[in-house]
């Protein structure tokens, strides 16, 4: 009886794990896009991809936490793949086996931190825009304003759809974040 229970676990949560780790690849592919680096000047390194990552992860994470077990499941899923992909990341820049647990630890940290301001300025207890320029544009010197009102934007524009998305959408069979902010950019591009 015990063996069919371990089971029953594993095969309900193996679903779960593949559609986030699907999510997951959808957040990263969106947290890609030209548009956020070229024109929206988020920093074009390891620390602005990373922030940029984490921002389109805790927007899922933060939807799905919200809905009922099997959703959830798929959150916690998301956060698995996301610190599966910061190990590797930090394999691959050269780390010995035992410099990377630190360093996963740390940047873990990071994204809880990220998580707690993201989710108290999209629930409105924090100015969205100051956990951006916090954030997202944490290595920049002096942010330009407008990137930041325009990330803004879209940040809760975002929030916003995946609210209104149905659980079955989320199932990491199709992306689940609109189209990346290339009307804002349009209009920051023509008039710098």
């Amino acid at each position: 009886m015990r063996a069919q229970t371990i089971r029953r676990v594993f095969r309900r949560a193996r679903p779960e794990m593949e559609a986030g780790r699907a999510l997951y690849a959808h957040a990263v592919e969106q947290a890609r896009s030209p548009v956020f680096y070229t024109v929206l000047d988020v920093p074009d390194s390891l620390d602005g991809r990373f922030d940029a990552i984490v921002l389109h992860a805790v927007l899922l994470i933060r939807r799905l936490h919200r809905a009922s077990p099997p959703l959830a499941e798929r959150g916690q899923a998301i956060f698995d793949a996301l610190v599966e992909d910061m190990d590797n990341s930090v394999r691959e820049l050269g780390a010995g086996d035992l410099g990377v647990a630190p360093r996963v630890k740390r940047m873990a940290q990071g994204f809880y931190g990220r998580y707690q301001a993201y989710e108290a300025a999209l629930d409105g207890d924090e100015d969205l825009r100051r956990a951006l320029a916090r954030n997202l544009y944490g290595t920049v010197d002096e942010p330009e304003p407008a990137r930041i009102e325009a990330m803004a934007s879209y940040v809760t524009r975002e929030s916003e759809r995946l609210e209104e998305l149905a659980a079955t959408e989320f199932d990491g069979r199709k992306a689940v974040f609109g189209p990346p902010p290339s009307a804002i950019a349009g209009e920051l591009e023509s008039s710098d």
